[in-house]
């Protein structure tokens, strides 16, 4: 199908980085740092609430998900953002997907309309990416336009500083915060720049919050926190009309195999977020409804997870120290390390490190795309095409810690 709008996606991550691989045999017993794939125990009141629910599965379960599970989950929006309980109607502006990449991907169905001001709209997202937003964007007819997320901007680019040409033809926003793969966050100030170019230029912000929980110091604002603001200024709620703010369990709750998460936004978007997911979602079951439930009304384990992953990144950070270009991620668990300080490329580090350690990394070039002269937010200077994750791992801390010190105590030898 020559003219099928996917024909230009490269292959994904995952397979690019098998391929680059294939044939080299492994230095050592393989330990895959690759995925962000939560590898500590889920809680056990899981296995509880799915045992008693078994009877769930003689039903067809709900796209709308259970009054508990949407109550549940609005509940943890009031206690993690600090929300006030009318502002949102847990049985109208609440919806489950069934993991967030099915909602991220369908929530270019619900904003990228088939042109923008008499032009093909335009879907703007950071450099490096989670790469379910630019397939939404090509399947919805959009054209992604990547802006570069570097060290010299923190990680988060401006996209309100962007050109009134590029923000006029702006459909929808990805924005990952905590960022996937650099951990980065966004300030509430920063928020509520994003979402009044927004509401002055009709777009919308989507902004992917599934790291919200895993955080090293200070929890990271979210955009609703930003938006109620921007609302009492205003007196008007309209502003939520112009976001749509995911959630998921897959880390908060170490069940990735759960595929469970929610979407919210303003009454009117979420009415067409609900109307797509009537004819085409892919409910969970009940009981897997059940354990959400009792997954979103717990904090405690959450709080446990948060140490895990706050006492790895202290052996990085005291393993690392300034090398490998380390900074201390504000969110996720991830590292972003620069491997051009050890001269390589992060095709050429991955692949040492695969046959000299048997460690399994994630170029960062397969998280990113080429950049041209041209192309909106290009660093000055930089020479093209530009990558900006070119000189990049990605690094995944998902295991326990004695696993995970041998394995950065590895990185660290084999790449210096």
């Amino acid at each position: 199908m020559s003219d099928w709008r996917l024909a230009d996606l490269p292959e994904y991550a995952f397979p690019r980085m098998r391929a680059l691989l294939k044939g080299i045999e492994p230095g050592a017993p393989v330990l895959n740092l690759s995925i962000g794939e939560p590898k500590h125990p889920f809680p056990d009141f899981i296995r509880e609430v799915l045992a008693s629910s078994v009877d769930g599965y003689s039903q067809y379960p709900p796209n709308d998900g259970t009054p508990e599970l949407r109550e549940a989950a609005w509940s943890w929006l009031q206690r993690r953002y600090g929300l006030p309980e009318t502002l949102v109607d847990p049985h109208a502006q609440i919806v489950p997907v069934n993991g967030t990449r099915e909602g991220l991907f369908n929530a270019g169905v619900v904003t990228i309309p088939e042109s923008k001001n008499g032009k093909r709209p335009l879907v703007l997202m950071p450099n490096p990416f989670y790469q379910c937003y630019v397939a939404s964007t090509l399947a919805n007819g959009a054209t992604p336009v990547f802006i570069p997320a570097t060290r010299d901007n923190t990680f988060v680019p401006d996209f309100a500083g962007l050109s009134e040409d590029v923000l006029a033809q702006t459909a929808a926003i990805y924005l990952c915060a905590p960022a996937n793969p650099q951990g980065s966050v966004v300030t509430k100030d920063s928020w509520v720049r994003l979402l009044i170019a927004a509401q002055t230029h009709d777009f919308v912000v989507i902004a992917d919050e599934c790291y919200a929980e895993i955080y090293d110091k200070e929890p990271p604002v979210g955009i609703l926190e930003a938006a109620l603001q921007i609302a009492k200024d205003q007196s008007s709620d309209e502003i939520f009309e112009h976001l749509l703010a995911f959630h998921s369990l897959s880390k908060r709750s170490n069940l990735p195999g759960l595929r469970s998460g929610f979407v919210t936004g303003g009454k009117k978007i979420m009415q067409r977020f609900r109307l797509l997911r009537a004819y085409g979602g892919a409910p969970s079951p009940l009981p897997l409804y059940a354990a959400a439930t009792a997954a979103w009304n717990d904090d405690a384990h959450v709080a446990a997870n948060r140490e895990l992953y706050r006492a790895k990144i202290d052996f990085a950070e005291s393993l690392f120290q300034d090398r490998l270009g380390f900074f201390r991620p504000p969110g996720g668990f991830f590292l972003w390390l620069d491997t051009s300080q050890a001269g390589l490329t992060g095709e050429e580090a991955t692949v040492k490190l695969w046959r000299e350690g048997g460690i399994q990394v994630l170029p960062g070039q397969y998280l990113s795309r080429d950049m041209g002269a041209g192309d909106p937010g290009l660093p000055p200077g930089a020479e093209t095409p530009f990558n900006p994750g070119a000189a990049y791992i990605r690094v995944a801390l998902v295991h326990d810690q004695e696993t995970t010190e041998k394995a950065l105590t590895a990185v660290n030898q084999i790449l210096f």
